[in-house]
C-alpha cells in the first residue's frame, strides 16, 4: 500500500513539473520576435500659423530578432494623416512614420495616431503616436482709418 501512494505521488509532482515547464515555453521571452522603439511618442509643434508646416516624423528602431511589420496606421481623425514604411523592416533597422496635421484649423491640437504592428513588447502590437501644439490666426492686417465724412468746403 505504501508502495502504491508512494508511486501516486511520485506521478503527480511529475504531471505537475511538466505542466509548469508547457507554461514558461509558451510565453514569449523578452527580445524574440519583432520589437518597436521610438525615439520620441509625442511631438510638440508649438506654436504654427495657420496654413504653416504641420508634418512631423517619428523614427522607431526594430531591436527584435524577427522583421516588424507595421500593417495599418491610422489618425484619430481626417485632419491627421501618417505615412508608413509597407515593406518589413529587419532587425536592428530604423524607418520613420511622417504625419502630416491639416493646419488650416486653428486653435489647439491634441491628435493620436495608432499604429498596428507586430511587435512583441507592444500592448497586442499596438502603439499610439502623439501630436500637440496650436495653430494660431493668422497675422490680421490694419486697414487705415477713414477721415470722418462730412461736407467738403471747396
Amino acid at each position: 500500500m505504501k508502495k502504491a501512494i508512494f508511486t501516486f505521488g511520485l506521478m503527480l509532482m511529475a504531471a505537475f513539473a511538466l505542466n509548469i515547464s508547457a507554461q514558461e515555453e509558451t510565453q514569449p521571452k523578452i527580445g524574440d520576435g519583432a520589437t518597436i522603439e521610438f525615439e520620441k511618442k509625442v511631438h510638440d509643434y508649438g506654436k504654427i500659423e495657420q496654413h504653416g508646416n504641420g508634418e512631423c516624423e517619428f523614427v522607431f528602431k526594430n531591436t527584435g530578432t524577427e522583421p516588424l511589420v507595421i500593417s495599418n496606421a491610422k489618425g484619430s481623425c481626417g485632419c491627421t494623416v501618417p505615412d508608413w514604411p509597407r515593406e518589413p523592416i529587419a532587425p536592428g533597422a530604423s524607418a520613420s512614420i511622417k504625419v502630416k496635421y491639416d493646419t488650416k484649423r486653428i486653435g489647439l491640437i491634441n491628435k493620436t495616431v495608432t499604429i498596428n504592428s507586430n511587435a512583441t513588447n507592444v500592448n497586442n502590437g499596438v502603439e499610439i503616436l502623439r501630436i500637440k501644439g496650436e495653430v494660431l490666426n493668422p497675422a490680421t492686417e490694419a486697414t487705415p482709418e477713414k477721415a470722418p465724412a462730412g461736407p467738403v468746403n471747396n
